[in-house]
């Protein structure tokens, strides 16, 4: 086995996190996979992996020599994507990520518009609720907002949403309306694990952070549960602002503590740094950050917009 291939499995082992998980992506069987790692480590003369019943993970020469492997295979990659990419008809699988309604909403129109555009990218797009790990979950962009702590990525900055608080009129009508955040240990509350902590929701107070601890009748993971819930009066619920919009425009919610708003949310595009030559992601990035950063559920209301949170 070849040098190259050597690497590319050895890669493929950490990144996915095991023996099988890696055969699977290479189309090889796991024992060709321990079969090229044991000789990687026999011509070195040294241990590369450390290996448990249950995890695999890297020694400190497995590290330095990991980091060896990904600039050889990076520039590789990137010598014949600038050779045989033609930059106005991209070619190969993209995977693009983004949160559910987001994603539904904002991101599907420009994934279809772009897959007509470009017919011989086939595309894989998923949409979740959670921070989707860029290498370890093999995605080339991913829309994210929130915080970003992966140092690995590049980000292009699209714009804020605001996180605001929420109640349905039959709700307010039956409890009265929270005239300080403190008022919610009096009410049904709905958490929304995407934005608040279950037990404890963040506003802001005279430009300060303000924890309060409420007593949730509901926890939910999905955004569209917390909306559906709020709408028929379960309880007050925090959300974004871009997933509130429809029911505030329907008058099935109403904002409320809106003079303790926390602080806006940073929305941003994801791609992996070592990938940032490939033809087809630097067309999908060109292709929707304008009409994303135009977007006006971007576009935040406030000077907290400066600022970021979450």
């Amino acid at each position: 086995m070849d040098k190259l291939r050597e690497m590319e499995i050895f890669v493929a082992i950490v990144d996915r996190g095991s023996f099988t998980a890696a055969s699977e992506k290479l189309g090889m069987s796991a024992g060709g996979v321990s079969r090229a790692v044991n000789s990687l480590e026999s011509r070195l003369g040294t241990q590369l992996l450390a290996r448990t019943t249950r995890t695999v993970r890297p020694t400190d020469a497995g590290m330095a020599y990991l980091e060896a492997c990904r600039k050889v295979l990076d520039t590789i990659t990137d010598a014949e994507a600038s050779i045989a990419a033609d930059p106005l008809n991209p070619v190969g699988t993209l995977t693009v990520s983004a949160p559910v309604l987001f994603g539904q909403r904002y991101v599907a129109p420009l994934v279809n518009a772009f897959a007509l555009r470009y017919p011989d990218v086939t595309i894989n797009a998923m949409y979740a609720d959670r921070a989707t790990r860029l290498l370890e979950d093999g995605v080339d962009v991913a829309l994210r907002i929130g915080h970003l702590g992966d140092s690995s990525t590049y980000a292009i900055p699209l714009g804020f949403v605001r996180r605001g608080t929420y109640a349905a009129p039959s709700c307010l009508a039956e409890r009265g309306e929270p005239v300080h955040p403190r008022d919610l240990i009096h009410h049904h509350c709905v958490s929304f694990t995407g934005v608040s902590q279950p037990l404890e929701w963040v506003f802001n107070e005279n430009g300060s952070r303000l924890p309060v601890r409420v007593r949730p009748r509901m926890v939910v993971d999905l955004a569209p549960a917390a909306i559906l819930a709020a709408v028929e009066g379960v309880g007050i619920t925090q959300l974004l602002s871009y997933q509130a919009a429809p029911a505030l425009a329907d008058g099935t919610l109403q904002p409320v503590l809106t003079s303790f708003e926390p602080e806006s949310v940073p929305v941003s595009l994801l791609h992996v740094e070592r990938r940032s030559t490939s033809g087809k992601i630097r067309a999908f990035v060109e292709y929707v950050t304008e009409t994303l950063r135009k977007n006006p559920h971007l576009q935040a209301a406030d000077a907290t917009a400066t600022r970021t949170s979450r």
